[in-house]
């Protein structure tokens, strides 16, 4: 496949006319056999909605290195001095090392090593230095494919973090948004560009001023003074006229067939134009169809259009049905994809990996009785709990002994009568330290002051049968459980912070906790101690791993019909 140009000023040949800006549209969405979402009709819509505007346009789709540097060269010797804006649309899958970004061509026979991939990709960094040249004006827009590249061992997947030169926009997302954000807002005359880019949920750095547009809206143009207009200049011969080519048939087939994107809509431009201006691109369209055995499947999909919040909803779904999706972020990658098929195996669907109307459907209902019938088992399960505790407490308070009160706490840390029992204790521990030999009480103060293992272990060695021996004994294991506990923390907090909840959605974890019984606290979307308990008695009674913080899955099951957001 070749790069061409789309260029409405470009269709009389030879004639020097000054572009309304410049742009580069390059959409590689089949990594091998792996069509993603981000298909050549997108591409092609981002593209011509710049041409249409009088954009000097260098596009291609599914290219192989070769193609990709051609058109890369073919876009900057296009440029000139005082052009702009000047836009980059990139869609694909990238990989990253230390101070370099790559754009994949798509992929040969097998996967490339580091060296090859370095050496065939598309540097962003050679990109960033022309644009560069454009502040201001200077916009590259890159849409991350969910497909995940193999890499080795000098190479990441994905964007990472890119080296910016003053002046120059950068914009990110997935393909999918991207697309539609550069065929139908990046486009716009007098759009805002930062107002635009969060409705799409598109990351927005580098030169980022409020006011910032793309294409600017038209100045109505004032009528010039009689009196002092310029004299109308001497008429000159027209030209010779160019002999004319006749593309408009062609132009137009080629556009029925992108719009209907099928393996009929390409043989039949193929049909009547094989040698046609676009000969060469329905052609390879036609063998990526042919190549995917779930091609109508992607399109139904991909003609629904999710949003964002519709995916995360599915991914929601599918982790209530116990289907692992590696994340629920509202992107389709391999792990989405793997429980969509899983899914629609036990469902007895076509294992196609992509959804219907229909499926969705059934699949959110599905996950709303499998809500319920966890909520119904928690409530069980935590009814049993509270039930041995208060006969755990019973016990207690037949024997009323300092042994089956450090028991119970021992065996319930958040129970029902959890602070009753720490009462109880102080209690003891005073009347004991009343009773206890001076020097006994001396070193005890010490030893409690300083609050460690290593202190508690030195005065049980030095009193075994000391009066706060028990004492000891408790606060050591008490501890040793603290240590532990902060070593989980830490990575459960991070975990937390990595969710992003915001202090509505802190709120309405709070609500819920309260609804069934938790004493969370006060619900202002502060998460403090008593919050932090509830949250493990939560995930207790709930089979979860007990930290005290919000997880994906704590998410999903604390608030499964996914009012929780972002």
């Amino acid at each position: 496949m070749s790069a061409f140009r789309l260029s409405l000023l470009g269709l009389v040949a030879g004639t020097a006319v000054h572009a309304a800006g410049d742009a580069l549209v390059i959409g590689n969405s089949q990594y091998d056999a792996i069509q993603t979402f981000f298909g050549s009709a997108r591409v092609a819509e981002s593209a011509k909605a710049f041409s249409d505007l009088g954009f000097d346009v260098t596009e291609i789709q599914d290219a192989d290195a070769d193609t990709m540097a051609t058109a890369y060269l073919d876009f900057v010797l296009q440029l000139q001095e005082g052009d702009g804006p000047v836009v980059v649309v990139l869609a694909g899958a990238f990989v990253h090392a230390p101070g370099a970004t790559y754009m994949l061509p798509v992929a040969g026979d097998g996967e490339p090593d580091d060296a090859v991939a370095m050496l065939d990709a598309l540097p962003m960094d050679a990109v960033l230095a022309v644009l560069a040249r454009y502040p201001g004006q200077a916009f590259l827009v890159l849409g991350e494919t969910a497909v995940d590249p193999e890499v080795g061992r000098f190479l990441s997947p994905g964007v990472g973090d890119l080296q910016i030169p003053q002046g120059v926009t950068v914009l990110r997302g997935p393909a999918t948004d991207v697309a539609r954000f550069a065929s139908r807002e990046l486009v716009q005359e007098g759009q805002s560009l930062l107002e635009a880019a969060e409705q799409y949920e598109l990351s927005v750095a580098g030169f980022t001023p409020r006011d910032l547009v793309v294409v600017a809206a038209p100045e109505a143009e004032a009528e010039p003074d009689s009196d002092t207009a310029a004299p109308a200049p001497d008429p000159q011969p027209e030209p010779e006229p160019e002999p004319e080519i006749d593309t408009a048939a062609d132009e137009t087939a080629w556009r029925l067939a992108q719009q209907a994107d099928s393996a009929e809509g390409y043989r039949t431009y193929l049909d009547g134009f094989p040698e046609g201006l676009h000969a060469a691109a329905a052609r390879q369209r036609l063998k990526a169809i042919e190549e995917e055995p779930y091609y109508a499947e992607r399109r139904a999909e991909e003609a629904m259009e999710l949003s964002r919040d519709a995916r995360r909803e599915i991914q929601r779904d599918l982790s209530i049905l116990g289907y692992d999706t590696r994340g629920i972020d509202g992107i389709f990658g391999p792990g989405t994809r793997g429980a969509i098929r899983q899914w629609q195996e036990t469902a007895n669907e076509e294992p196609s990996s992509y959804l219907d109307s229909a499926q969705i459907a059934r699949l959110d209902a599905q996950a709303a009785r499998r809500a319920a019938e966890l909520e119904e088992e928690a409530r069980q399960r935590q009814e049993e709990q509270e039930r041995a505790d208060r006969a755990f407490w019973r016990e207690v308070e037949s024997s009323g002994d300092e042994a089956s009160v450090r028991a119970y706490l021992e065996r319930y840390p958040e129970g029902l009568f959890a602070d009753r029992a720490r009462e109880l204790l102080r209690g003891i521990e005073q009347r004991r330290a009343q009773q206890a030999a001076t020097q006994d009480r001396r070193q005890w103060a010490r030893v409690e002051e300083v609050n460690t293992i290593e202190g508690y272990r030195e005065y049980l060695e030095a009193r075994p049968n000391g009066a706060f021996a028990a004492e000891a004994q408790a606060r050591i294991r008490q501890l040793e459980r603290q240590a532990e506990q902060a070593q989980n923390a830490g990575r459960a907090r991070a975990e937390e912070q990595g969710l992003n909840l915001n202090p509505v959605a802190k709120r309405l974890a709070e609500a819920r906790l309260a609804q069934l019984g938790l004493r969370p606290g006060n619900v202002d979307g502060t998460f403090d101690e008593q919050t932090r308990a509830a949250i493990r008695r939560y995930q207790e009674t709930r089979g979860l791993r007990v930290s005290g913080f919000l997880d994906e899955q704590t998410v999903v099951r604390i608030l499964a019909d996914g009012i929780l957001g972002d």
